[in-house]
């Protein structure tokens, strides 16, 4: 097993498990950090596909948009813990209404 199939199974693991955590908790802070590390497991699996075949150099560009991405995953991050404390000093709760009618 190579190391960039290594990294993408642990990059799909990754994501896998952040979208259990946003479906199952309906807290915000929790699903906010299941966005986090579905993110990191994007990036995983773009650095594991940064490698080419056959070549001893990766490549460049995915490494630059994983880059790029972790710098718009914490202004994302930042931007959503401001709503979501909004919306707790709004309503006193830091999960979202249930519009299910019963």
């Amino acid at each position: 097993m190579s190391a960039a199939f290594l990294y993408a199974l642990v990059g799909v693991g990754l994501f896998s498990l952040g979208l259990y955590a946003l479906i199952v908790h309906a807290h915000l802070l929790r699903k906010i950090l299941a966005l986090n590390v579905m993110g990191n497991g994007v990036f995983l699996v773009l650095v594991a596909l940064a490698r080419r075949t056959g070549e001893a150099r990766p490549d460049a560009v995915p490494h630059a948009m994983v880059i790029t991405g972790i710098v718009v995953a914490v202004s994302a991050t930042a931007f959503a813990l401001t709503l979501m404390l909004k919306l707790s000093a709004a309503t006193g709760r830091a999960e979202l209404p249930d519009d299910r009618r019963e």
